[in-house]
């Protein structure tokens, strides 16, 4: 079969192409890498002043600074920065929490920032009257040392108001109107949940409230306002101890809850005070804590760290050479190693009967 040469020319071009496309081998796109996001930088220091020590749910441990926004530490080697630059409310932090979803509140002098492991986003307010008093188990609670006293249900911050007591002013010992005062006196310096799921919160003048979700508790006592000496040390922390007896800031008088009595609780004298241990002592705590074991650990400014085991009260002073180291916050990790927060030192961890300076390269 004769064939004509043009079309042989053509099955030659086709075959060819054929082949050729045959054995060639595409490569597989390359897939983009994808890089994690990651929030804050990473340093090797800690701020000096550290006020709030948190440990979640993760196992990563969280510092506040006040002025240098947060730290987060995966209790490792890696230690990050978070400021404004990151989205952070403010850089002046007052305390550290998480929810049942692991989401972290970081609340701060200007409001509440929350992290849920990318990002940051500040929460918003509800304003009265649309702000509601609720006890919720889920509730966290923010004060801003003094700054706000807000209820997050979750979504929403309410922004809420204690309620005013017609006797206080006899309290004060003052010819001011409350509208006159710089400060008011319900300001909130501090929050605690008690055994029972109760609220408490500590004031500048205005001693301290319970609310058990229903109704408030006032303790109005002179002790937890206007010293004689004209000191205000603020009710800042409320600790239950192992026989129900609750300590307002201060080792002289501890409040128990009685409804059979007028006011609603009873008082007496908290413990004896050996005068070779209280001597030269202000004798109020701004944090503290009941450990697992039911002991009370309590800080102050200047004067160390005390621990009343139900029995007796002891003082251990903490020191960085010959200078004290000021204690602002206490706190009991996961392991039951106690932390505390400082003004002018970073952060001490408990070694034993010791405490020593942390430091993320030992």
């Amino acid at each position: 079969m004769n064939i004509n040469p043009v079309k042989l020319i053509l099955i030659i071009l086709v075959s060819s192409n054929l082949i050729s496309c045959n054995g060639q081998v595409k490569p597989e796109p390359k897939k983009a890498e994808i890089i994690p996001f990651e929030i804050g930088k990473r340093v090797t220091d800690l701020d000096n002043h550290i006020w709030a020590v948190y440990q979640d749910t993760k196992g990563d441990f969280w510092f506040g600074s006040n002025g240098n926004g947060v730290y987060q530490f995966d209790g490792k080697k890696m230690l990050k920065q978070i400021t404004t630059n990151d989205g952070l409310v403010h850089n002046q932090v007052r305390g550290i929490q998480e929810d049942t979803k692991g989401n972290i509140y970081i609340e701060t002098v200007k409001g509440v920032s929350k992290f849920d492991g990318t990002k940051l986003t500040t929460l918003k307010v509800i304003k009265p009257p649309n702000s509601k008093w609720k006890n919720e188990p889920t509730d966290l609670w923010f004060n801003g040392i003094g700054d706000y006293l807000y209820r997050f249900d979750g979504e929403w911050l309410h922004d809420l108001s204690l309620p005013k007591q017609d006797s206080l002013l006899f309290n004060l010992d003052s010819n001011m109107s409350l509208e006159e005062m710089k400060y008011s006196p319900y300001a909130v310096y501090g929050i605690d949940r008690d055994k029972d799921g109760n609220i408490w919160f500590g004031t500048i003048k205005a001693g301290a409230f319970r609310f058990d979700g229903k109704s408030f508790l006032w303790i109005g006592e002179k002790e937890l306002s206007i010293l004689p000496d004209g000191r205000v040390p603020g009710v800042r922390s409320m600790i239950q101890d192992k026989d129900g007896y609750f300590w307002l800031s201060n080792f002289y008088n501890k409040y128990k809850i009685n409804p059979d009595l007028n006011k609603g609780y009873e008082k007496v004298k908290a413990v004896d005070l050996p005068k070779e241990i209280v001597k030269d002592k202000i004798l109020y705590f701004n944090s503290g804590i009941s450990d697992s074991e039911g002991d009370l650990w309590m800080t102050t400014y200047r004067g160390g760290i005390w621990r009343y085991d139900g029995n007796r009260l002891t003082n251990q002073e903490i020191h960085n050479g010959t200078e004290s180291v000021l204690l602002i916050s206490i706190y009991e990790d996961k392991y039951g190693t106690i932390w505390l927060g400082t003004n002018n030192d970073g952060v001490y961890r408990q070694n034993g009967d010791n405490f020593e300076k942390f430091e993320l390269n030992k």
